[in-house]
């Protein structure tokens, strides 16, 4: 469907998902995913364009509908020439019929039953199943991917791409045995070689516990899932809406003062040893599964 090698997705971080991660997952076998989050539509284009001269691979973009209110964005990624998108953060009506018509593949990324139900009315041609446990935005009261991959596959057809706590060939195995036909890599692609952020915010993801991140927001939307640092654990109870303190995120992104801002991270950091190119975390990917399904067939069909 998506025309890759690998059913492996990077998740479309603001300011992060840009050409040099993006290209670098493409040539690697996987769908590199533009971010338009960030609202720096005009740099997006530049983005798009310098795709053309680092891969020849597929690659999609996301409309974040929540942080990009402009409602030219579907005509917008029409024009950049791309075949796959994701919707997210926002209702699934609002785009899909004419992304769809202008022939584009659609995936819209769903917290909850709910959502997938909607989606799936709404005519996409795919789920992007996002388990509380990944970082970043999140549904203010989070499921995870063990409950809510098999929940929604119960309920619907359509292809689904696991996102949330994915990491490597044995969880990949596991988002297939609970449904999923795809895997999206938020965390583990932040941390990657090629990531453009700053080695501070790299080197804490592989320092830190798999109970290094804390919930914001939950009395709010959007939710956050987000490293434990000084400012993250001084908004942790706050009664008012934290988004409008997220800070100077590219302070944090590409400064790296860990304190600048709030910076999204899932809890799969905890399994993170150490920073590696894209090309051989999407290569360790795919041959960690088929040795896990070995494994397991040799264990328990022909043992």
């Amino acid at each position: 469907m998506l025309g890759v090698d690998y059913p492996i997705i990077q998740a479309p971080m603001g300011w992060i998902a840009r050409s040099q991660l993006a290209s670098a997952v493409s040539n690697a076998g996987g769908l590199g995913i533009i971010e338009t989050s960030s609202g720096e539509l005009d740099n997006i284009r530049a983005e798009i364009e310098k795709m053309a001269d680092l891969t020849d691979k597929p690659f999609g973009v996301n409309i974040a509908q929540a942080f990009v209110r402009d409602p030219g964005i579907v005509q917008f990624v029409i024009d950049q020439g791309v075949r796959f998108v994701t919707t997210s953060a926002g209702n699934p009506m609002a785009y899909t019929a004419q992304l769809k018509e202008a022939g584009l593949t659609v995936f819209h990324v769903v917290p909850t039953l709910k959502g997938a139900l909607k989606a799936v009315e709404a005519g996409v041609d795919g789920l992007v199943v996002e388990g509380g446990e990944g970082g970043g935005f999140k549904n203010p009261d989070p499921v995870a991917s063990m409950v809510l991959l098999p929940l929604i596959r119960s309920k619907v057809d359509v292809p689904i791409v696991a996102a949330g706590g994915m990491l490597d060939g044995s969880t990949m195995a596991a988002a297939f045995a609970l449904g999923a036909e795809g895997i999206q890599m938020g965390t583990r692609m932040v941390s990657a070689a090629e990531s453009p952020v700053h080695d501070n915010w790299k080197n804490a993801i592989v320092e830190g516990a798999e109970t290094g991140t804390v919930m914001l927001n939950q009395r709010h939307s959007p939710a956050l899932r987000a490293l434990k640092t000084e400012r993250s654990l001084d908004l942790q109870f706050s009664e008012d809406n934290v988004f409008g303190q997220f800070g100077d995120a590219q302070a944090l992104y590409f400064g790296g003062d860990m304190n600048a801002a709030i910076a999204l991270t899932g809890q799969v950091q905890g399994r993170i040893e150490s920073i590696e190119p894209v090309g051989d975390v999407i290569s360790g990917c795919v041959e960690q599964f088929y040795a896990t399904l070995d494994t397991m067939t040799d264990r328990y069909l022909r043992g």
